[in-house]
This record gives structure tokens, sequence and C-alpha cells, in this order.
């Protein structure tokens, strides 16, 4: 039984997997996804609750879904709380694939000069498609709205470009010099070696987190979103390859010494070749589980450098960002859809990295066998 049916047949693994493809094409297509634009606030619309969704108007006749214009009344001077405008009078019919505001089709905001510039492809055709919305005044929120009266769900959704790229960049940066000065030391050995693997002792013994902690303070206060984006992959892919080339050294002290290596000395291939094209292919499976298991630890940092107001900044999106309004404790108690929903989201992108890793570490490790398939010895 091949890798591929293990781990077909392990559903935490499908889970995991399915979760992470459902999170990738979404934020890809976040500009069809997200009703709004993520930028556009909407007049007296600051702290919406969830929108309500009606189906009969104010004579009781069934219309289908739609909404009211709401917006946020007077405060109440005695309890504090802030009283909706409804307007009864205006129904607004939800409806699939409604054009909106245009926007690129496969639209990706890359990190690029001042600000988040955008990259078209496909020539770049100009599309005004969305997968829900409107018809009307009234706006559909299916999360409220924040302080500035922007749309929380299309904010999450195109945040999440930044918070599910961040760990899959820092992985790309972090495990080719993992993999290289970690293969270079294991089979030259001797000064190289020695060298190497003290300079990866010293890069993990530095607190990552209170490292980029460290260094985020002390940013100028002046520095782009996209600027902070680039450095904070930066030093978690710097501090990051460090356990990864000790483990592949390792690795490497074995493999060097088998049978297809020594071979290939003999054939006159130089080292670099050799390493290249037959040590480091034999440690696959440990960098694949490993990189897996890594993307959680980058969004992790995202978020909580982001949190405590040192990573991305507002007003470009990011999961982590959109929790730092946690810090308001007003907004915790009478506003929590704006907590739980990036909250869930890192969580659950956080457990599905992890059981996808641990269903490809089962499925491609050569020792594990199919215990439920194994059949009694027999007389």
């Amino acid at each position: 039984m091949n890798w591929w049916q293990k781990l077909k047949k392990n559903p935490l693994a499908r889970f995991g997997a399915l979760l992470l493809l459902i999170f990738y094409l979404t934020v890809i297509f976040a500009d069809f996804v997200a009703p709004y634009d993520p930028y556009a606030s909407q007049p007296e619309g600051s702290l919406l609750p969830p929108t309500q969704i009606y189906w009969r108007n104010q004579a009781g006749q069934f219309i289908g879904p739609h909404v009211y214009p709401t917006t946020q009344g007077p405060t109440d001077l005695e309890t504090g709380d802030r009283k909706l405008s409804v307007d009864r009078s205006n129904p607004s019919p939800i409806h699939l694939f409604v054009r909106d505001s245009s926007y690129n089709l496969l639209q990706i905001q890359l990190p690029i000069g001042p600000k988040f510039e955008e990259v078209k492809l496909f020539g770049g055709i100009p599309l005004d498609l969305h997968l829900f919305g409107t018809i009307g005044e009234g706006k559909l929120n299916l999360l409220g709205t924040d302080e500035q009266g922007r749309d929380q769900f299309s904010r999450l959704v195109h945040g999440g470009r930044i918070s599910l790229s961040i760990g899959l960049i820092g992985v790309a940066i972090s495990f080719p010099l993992g993999l290289l000065l970690g293969g270079i030391s294991g089979y030259f050995g001797g000064w190289i070696d020695a060298v190497s693997m003290r300079l990866v002792e010293v890069l993990m013994t530095i607190p990552a987190i209170y490292l980029l902690v460290a260094l985020a303070a002390v940013l100028p206060p002046g520095l782009t979103s996209a600027q902070r984006f680039l450095l904070i992959i930066v030093i978690t892919s710097f501090i990051g390859w460090a356990g990864l080339a000790r483990v592949i050294r390792g690795q490497v002290l074995s493999i060097k010494e088998r049978e297809f290596v020594q071979a290939s000395k003999a054939m006159g291939a130089s080292p670099f070749y050799i390493i290249v094209r037959h040590v480091l292919p034999q440690t696959a499976t440990y960098v694949i589980i490993s990189a897996t298991l890594a993307v959680p630890s980058y969004i992790a940092a995202e978020a909580v450098l982001s949190l405590i107001g040192l990573g991305i900044q507002q007003p470009d999106p990011s999961w982590g960002n959109l929790l730092s309004v946690a810090t308001n404790a007003s907004i915790l108690v009478l506003q929590p859809w704006l907590i739980w929903p990036p909250a869930i989201l890192i969580i659950l992108t956080v457990l599905a990295f992890n059981l996808l890793g641990d269903g490809l570490r089962d499925a491609l490790d050569p020792r594990s066998f199919e215990r439920s398939h194994s059949m009694p010895f027999s007389d």
C-alpha cells in the first residue's frame, strides 16, 4: 500500500487537507467571495451586529431572503446601549452572483513598494461579480461591522491572504537554508561541521517569540504593512531554519556512508552534485512532514505580533490585527462577533496543518504498518 492510499484512509488527515483547501481557495478568490471592499466604510454603520435576514415583509407576505437598511441610532444615555435604526419600508433582496464594485480575476496583493500593489493575472480581466450580496440600499454584513463601519466578513476573507501566505513563504525561505547548510555540514564534517553546528546552537538558544517582539518594537513607526510583512517573514525564517539543519545534518551523516553515495564518489561526481542529487532527496520524508508542521508556527507568530500591534497595521487586514480589538474590554463584551471569527479561523488552520502533518508522518514512515490488515500467524 503506497503512502497516498494510507493518507486517504486517515479521516483526520483528510479533514485537515479539505479544510486547508477550502481556506486557500477562499483567500485566492477573496474578491469574488467577499461581498464588499474590505477598506470601504458604510455610512453610519459602525459596530453593527450581524445582519438579520428576513423572509417576510411587513405585511407578512413571503418575498424571499432580504435585509433592510440598518444604521446605528442614538445612544441611550442611561444604559449606554446603541439602538439600531432599521428602515423596514425598503427591503433589499439577497441574491447569489451579485454585481458590485469591480475587481480583477485572481487579484493577488504582493508587498511591493509603499503599499500592497495589485498584480493582475490572465491579462487583468475586469470582473464585478461577487458570490452573494444584496440588491438595494441594505447591506448583508454576515459578521457585522467594525468600529470604522467596514464589513467584518470581507476583511476576514481578505485578511486570510496575509495570514495563510506568511507560513508558506516562511517555509519556502527557511527550509532551503536548513537543508543546504545541514547537508553540507553533515557531508563534509570537520571544521565546516563544527562552525555550522555552533552557529545553529546559538540560533536555537534565541527565544523566537521574544526576538520577534523585541525587533518589532524597535522598528521605525513609519513602516508600511508591506514592509512589516516582509520583515516578519525574514525574521521568522532567519531563526526557523536552525532546528531543521541540525536534524538534516544527523541524517546526512548516516546517508553518506551508503553504497549509492560511495558509488557516486567513485565515479567522480562532485560533492555538491552528490549532496543535491543523492543525499538530500533521502531526507524528503522528514522535510515534507516538518514543513507541514512548521507552517502553523509562522501563522501564530504573525497573529501574536499583529495582536499586540507590532505586525500588520490597520487598515490592512490580517487575522492577527482583527483580533487586536480583543484588547478593548467594551468590544470584547458588547461586540463578540468581532473577536470569535478570526480566533476560530486561526485555531482551525493550525489544527488542520497539524492533522495533515500527522497523517503524512504516518503515511510516509516506512516503519509503520497497517495493523488493521495484518494477519495472525497460522499453524
